[in-house]
């Protein structure tokens, strides 16, 4: 167990600390010598909105710590702001988080090639590309080639048949704020890597503004009464990754495991 949780953090670090393909991104400002400029203004699309296209990940936060106890990755605690905490989870959910943390977390669905969810997904540090169009916005995660398909075309969330491991979402725009809300979670994936539960009565929202041309503020909301005492929000930062591009992550269905310990 303990070789496997070091090789999967040693994985993590070396995939989200750098890309290997070396490519110019084109048609972004850059300063006179060449570097891509991060502070430029926002580029906006024909109809006037800002424009979130572009290869993303995500920026350590001040308050985040490297490793939580055995978690693999990052714990939401990590993200609540000063003075903030995660509200108590309700008994059932309570006694299925002791669970996964007396089992050390070893369930976690990405160990079994399983996707991340929403919002774990987003906080691991590995790239993702947004691409922006007219009536759908693309979430394209590099880890595990997930995507996430964002309708804006003004419909509204259908009824839910077919609960999914990413939910089913709708975005619109408030302003400078693409708003992305999601609902029709199955209660298979873990909200962050120490195992925090939810249920199927799972709601989030996402607000996404791009401030600058390089960074992107993004604020998440939780919202599942079945599960939590109340809904909760933290905030998180994106840089825009200029001059690479996304690689292909594949996971080995059943025998990532045995490859992780080295058989």
């Amino acid at each position: 167990m303990i070789r496997r949780v070091c090789l999967a953090v040693a994985i993590c670090t070396v995939s989200s600390s750098a890309q290997w393909l070396d490519h110019p991104t084109p048609g972004i400002p850059r300063s006179a010598d060449g570097k891509p400029n991060l502070t430029a203004p926002v580029p906006k699309t024909k109809d006037r909105k800002p424009d979130l296209t572009g290869l993303w990940q995500r920026m350590r936060g001040p308050n985040q710590r490297i490793t939580t106890g055995l978690a693999m990755g990052p714990n939401l605690e990590d993200f609540m702001r000063p003075g903030e905490k995660i509200p108590p989870l309700l008994p059932a959910a309570e006694a299925l988080y002791q669970q996964r943390l007396a089992n050390f977390m070893a369930d976690r669905p990405s160990a079994r090639c399983l996707p991340h969810g929403i919002p774990d997904q987003m906080l691991i540090r590995v790239p993702m590309k947004i691409v922006q169009n007219p009536g759908l916005t693309l979430i394209l995660y590099e880890e595990f080639a997930r995507f996430r398909q964002i309708f804006t075309d003004g419909r509204a969330h259908p009824p839910v048949a077919s609960p999914a491991w990413l939910g089913y979402s709708i975005g619109r725009w408030e302003g400078e704020w693409f708003v992305v809300d999601t609902r029709g979670f199955n209660d298979k994936s873990w909200l962050d890597d120490s195992g925090r539960p939810h249920t199927e009565a799972l709601h989030t929202i996402e607000r996404f503004r791009r401030r600058d041309f390089g960074h992107m503020a993004v604020e998440v909301t939780i919202d599942d009464p079945l599960a939590y005492t109340k809904a909760w929000s933290f905030p998180m930062e994106f840089e825009f990754l200029a001059d690479t591009e996304m690689i292909e992550d594949v996971c080995d269905n059943e025998r990532d495991s045995l490859h992780s310990v080295g058989k």
